[in-house]
């Protein structure tokens, strides 16, 4: 029983461990354009491998110029990074 209620609680406090980030709701009207936020990204030396609207966020999936994996949330707006995670 002690296992069960364990693996439970494991499924619970990982899944937090995924969830979005929260950024500012913008009208969409003052969104950086995708294209432009992606080169402004690209010329931070992120590769990007998939890119995309996350709730209010933009959301990219890529690899830093050392090569690491990062999963990147970026304010639709000023293009501030609200939650990165990048692989050590």
């Amino acid at each position: 029983m002690q296992r069960i209620c364990l693996f439970l609680l494991a499924g619970v406090f990982s899944t937090g461990a995924i969830a979005g980030a929260k950024c500012v709701a913008h009208p969409k009207a003052e969104w950086m354009k995708e294209a432009d936020a992606r080169a402004t990204i690209e010329a931070q030396g992120y590769t990007i491998k998939k890119f995309k609207v996350d709730g209010n966020c933009y959301e990219i999936y890529g690899t830093t110029k050392e090569g690491k994996k990062a999963e990147i949330y970026y304010d639709t707006k000023t293009l501030d990074v609200v939650k990165s995670e990048i692989e050590k």
